[in-house]
């Protein structure tokens, strides 16, 4: 048995992404980010839809279309496939840990 709080690294000078499951059509991994942001100007754009959900600390997604979404500890969030999306922020004084669970859209 494993804990998902458990093997964070030391170093989180880069995002932490580790894959936890892969099967056909499914892919699970927690991402452990502090003080993190996806570069400016850039988008993720997934061929895959995506539930995302933060275990620990806070973050702050920013979609194409200009919405925003602050997440805690708690909440979750499913973001279809080519939906554009940012990190904006991640808080810096402690770990925020996410569990990102990827499926094909038509299995």
């Amino acid at each position: 048995m494993k804990n998902i709080f458990n093997n964070i690294p030391d170093d989180l000078g880069r995002e932490s992404f580790e894959t936890l499951v892969a099967a056909e059509g499914v892919h699970i991994e927690r991402i452990v980010s502090k003080g993190h942001a996806s570069p400016a100007g850039e988008w993720y754009d997934q061929q895959r839809n995506e539930f995302v959900l933060v275990l620990k600390g806070a973050g702050r997604l920013e979609f194409e279309d200009g919405r925003v979404v602050s997440m805690e500890a708690g909440d979750w969030l499913e973001i279809p496939a080519r939906a554009r999306h940012r990190v904006t922020w991640t808080d810096p004084e402690t770990e925020t840990i996410w569990l990102a669970v990827h499926w094909d859209q038509n299995p």
